[in-house]
């Protein structure tokens, strides 16, 4: 009686354990995809270059960066500001790019910078933001948001919505001018 219990139990625990198990690609992607949320590398002083066919092209700048790790979806964020420096062959620097704070997703391959963001070019032009997004694949950086271009040297400021430029910012179009009269402590509020 006693061995016959013991294997009624044990076929009892067998058919539990089997019952319990999950095949669905689903549930197991979501377990790993919990466990890997938590994944976070931090970095002080970051220096990350960006270089084409052994030339330097782009040099990213920031205090403090942390990489979250995720299964499908990693993205490095830039939590205390971004400077990034637009090179050329020459190693001269061209246009930069400044912001309070940025986010890479490393499945697009862009960085949306946020907060007081300046985008400046050699030419003393300088375009300000509350967003900008630089495509590193197509080599442009663009918004929808409010923007305001000073051109020193013509002595011009532009307001508009909707801007995209080469990131030499030599080329650049304003999606919608606007006309009129304009608060500046309107335009300085909505760009911080």
């Amino acid at each position: 009686l006693n061995l016959y219990c013991k294997n009624i139990l044990c076929v009892f625990i067998t058919a539990t354990i089997l019952c319990a198990c999950s095949n669905k690609v689903e549930e197991i992607d979501q377990l790993f995809e919990e466990d890997l949320q938590t994944n976070i590398e931090r970095g002080k002083n970051i220096r990350i270059i960006y270089s084409d066919s052994a030339i330097v092209r782009v040099i990213v700048h920031a205090p403090v960066m942390e990489r979250y790790i995720a299964y499908n979806d990693s993205k490095d964020v830039f939590p205390k500001g971004i400077l990034l420096e637009f090179m050329n062959e020459d190693k001269i620097v061209y246009s930069w790019l400044k912001a309070d704070n940025a986010v890479r997703e490393e499945q697009t391959s862009k960085i949306t910078a946020k907060g007081n963001v300046m985008f400046y070019n050699d030419k003393n032009e300088k375009l300000e933001t509350p967003e900008l997004i630089w495509d590193e694949k197509q080599r442009i950086v663009y918004t929808e948001k409010l923007i305001r271009i000073t051109q020193a040297e013509k002595g011009d400021t532009t307001y508009g919505f909707g801007f995209v430029s080469n990131q030499d910012f030599t080329r650049f179009e304003i999606k919608k001018k606007v006309q009129g009269k304009i608060n500046v402590s309107d335009f300085v509020q909505a760009i911080n």
